[in-house]
């Protein structure tokens, strides 16, 4: 079962958000006073970037036994977990669209990255990740499938940051005409 299998990492994922609120704020106001430029943006998205990416990356490196195994074809996985059990299939496909989310949200409202970036970055995090898996011989399975999944999922919410920035700057515009 989903839930009794992650229960620790969600509770202590949690757990971890009220003490990440009270990081950011402060490394905000320590931000504010030396002047800095956009000290709330850059505290949130940098700790938003940290909290929301940790727990997936502790899931996906937990060992389930041991030894290895590689899914080299793209969307091979993909098909089996589609047509399999649903709700496999969306613990899987809908976990690892998480995996990078959050820095496809957070990173470029810190760093302004823009889209091609922030994907590259996520493919080169999720390679990385596979590939950690591979070499530690956790009893995971390592997968192309993931890797186009966790870039997907963070390039989509890089889209999203991007399409509020465009819709703020429309806005923006309105006003002073």
């Amino acid at each position: 079962m989903v839930g009794s299998t992650w229960y620790g990492v969600v509770v202590v994922a949690a757990a971890a958000l009220v003490p990440a609120a009270g990081v950011a704020i402060a490394l905000a106001r320590r931000r504010a006073r030396r002047g800095a430029a956009h000290p709330w943006r850059w505290s949130f998205a940098e700790v938003g970037l940290v909290v929301g990416t940790a727990p997936w990356l502790w899931m996906i490196l937990t060992p389930r036994g041991s030894g290895r195994s590689v899914e080299a074809v793209p969307l091979v996985g993909l098909y089996a977990q589609l047509t399999g059990d649903p709700a496999v299939a969306v613990e899987q496909i809908g976990g690892n669209l998480l995996v990078f989310a959050a820095f496809g949200f957070c990173a470029p409202l810190r760093w302004d990255l823009r889209l091609p970036l922030v994907a590259a970055l996520a493919c080169a995090g999720s390679i990385t990740v596979e590939l950690l898996q591979y070499g530690l011989a956790i009893g995971r399975v390592t997968s192309v499938d993931d890797v186009l999944l966790n870039t997907l999922g963070a390039t989509a919410a890089a889209l999203g940051v991007a399409l509020m920035q465009l819709l703020s700057k429309r806005r923006q515009a309105r006003a002073v005409a």
